[in-house]
């Protein structure tokens, strides 16, 4: 199978799996979206979306948020993971947004990436989700998920290779949806320590499964 069928087949699987997919996260703005993504790092939706409620209740504008101090934060977001951390950044941005862009989120990569708390992760996931900018956010789904259907070589050990795989074979007018179908697959069914083969409709071109069913028939 070369690289390009077992793309064609992956694309076509996932649109199969998630025809409609998009971000689990709550928001209903680019701020609320930007706190949502830094909350997100190393946890789950599930629990950011948790919190968010409140706390954009209390915080709803940049403006509003760079008047509240770290300990304000950390009193509405302490069960998510590294709140300390999270809360400093969430402070640091909003003081940045308010005071050099005005109260409104950047839109651009390279303003993104410089608020504090924004890497080029987060950075992708708001040009994504928020400003419909074609972009490749890798997280440890799509990593994960990309490594083992084949998508990326052994030899891509970091995110941005990872992503620089995806995004060369990848149409640009896809790359949105399958992001949020690639993270899908790694969440529900191409979990980490077992994946749900048997609910996956990408056996055709899946390098793991193949490995593992030529495995199973020698034994």
């Amino acid at each position: 199978m070369t690289l390009d069928e077992r793309y064609r087949l992956a694309l076509e699987g996932l649109a199969q799996l998630y025809p409609n997919a998009d971000t689990e996260l709550i928001y209903h703005d680019p701020f609320s979206l930007l706190v949502a993504v830094v909350l997100s790092a190393q946890c789950t939706d599930k629990r950011v979306n948790m919190v968010t409620p409140q706390l954009m209740a209390h915080y709803p504008t940049p403006e509003a948020m760079a008047r509240a101090s770290v300990d304000d934060l950390l009193a509405l977001m302490g069960s998510v993971s590294y709140p300390n951390n999270k809360a400093k950044h969430l402070l640091g941005l909003s003081q940045r947004i308010a005071q050099e862009h005005h109260g409104i989120v950047p839109s651009t990569r390279e303003e993104l990436e410089a608020l504090p708390g924004v890497g080029r992760k987060s950075a992708s996931v708001m040009l994504a989700v928020c400003f419909e900018t074609p972009a490749m956010p890798v997280d440890t789904h799509v990593y994960r998920v990309a490594k083992r259907i084949g998508l990326a070589s052994s030899r891509a050990t970091t995110p941005l290779a990872v992503e620089q795989a995806l995004v060369k074979r990848i149409p640009q007018a896809q790359l949105i949806r399958a992001h949020h179908q690639l993270i899908l697959l790694g969440r529900y069914i191409c979990k980490a320590r077992k994946p749900l083969c048997a609910e996956c409709t990408l056996h055709d071109c899946c390098r793991h499964y193949a490995t593992a069913a030529k495995k199973q028939s020698a034994d």
